[in-house]
């Protein structure tokens, strides 16, 4: 095991950062109508880039894209059963959880996750 113990950082007013993910969990009637509950949870984590915004240049148009990495001991979820990927608020913006890796090796609990902008916005707006 790595004798780096990453986490520490990871509520170092140096680095941190505070986010908030909403949580969807979904519970289907006997009608089969399915309804959404959401929750919202805050918490600590430090925010890296990961691809920074993008100017997608299309035939049909253009778009922004980007995406951040979110480094923290709370646990993202990229979508599961009855549960939806969790939407991530930092700076302002809105991005969906992508990916979550298991960095616990290197700290115990500690996650990286990728996370994508919504909505896609086009070029003409600088959003």
């Amino acid at each position: 095991m790595p004798l780096l113990d990453v986490s520490e950082i990871l509520l170092d007013p140096d680095f941190v950062d505070s986010l908030v993910c909403a949580r969807n969990t979904q519970t289907v009637d006997d009608n089969g109508i399915a309804t959404d509950t959401p929750n919202c949870i805050p918490f600590y984590g430090v925010v890296t880039n990961n691809t920074g915004d993008l100017l997608m240049r299309l035939a049909e148009g253009s778009r922004i894209t980007g995406s951040i990495t979110v480094h923290s001991q709370f646990n993202l979820i990229a979508g599961a059963d009855g549960i939806d990927a969790d939407i991530v608020t930092w700076n302002g913006r809105q991005y969906t959880v992508t990916n979550v890796g298991d960095w616990s090796r290197f700290g115990i609990g500690f996650t990286a996750s990728n996370c994508e902008l919504i909505p896609l916005s086009g070029g003409s707006n600088g959003q």
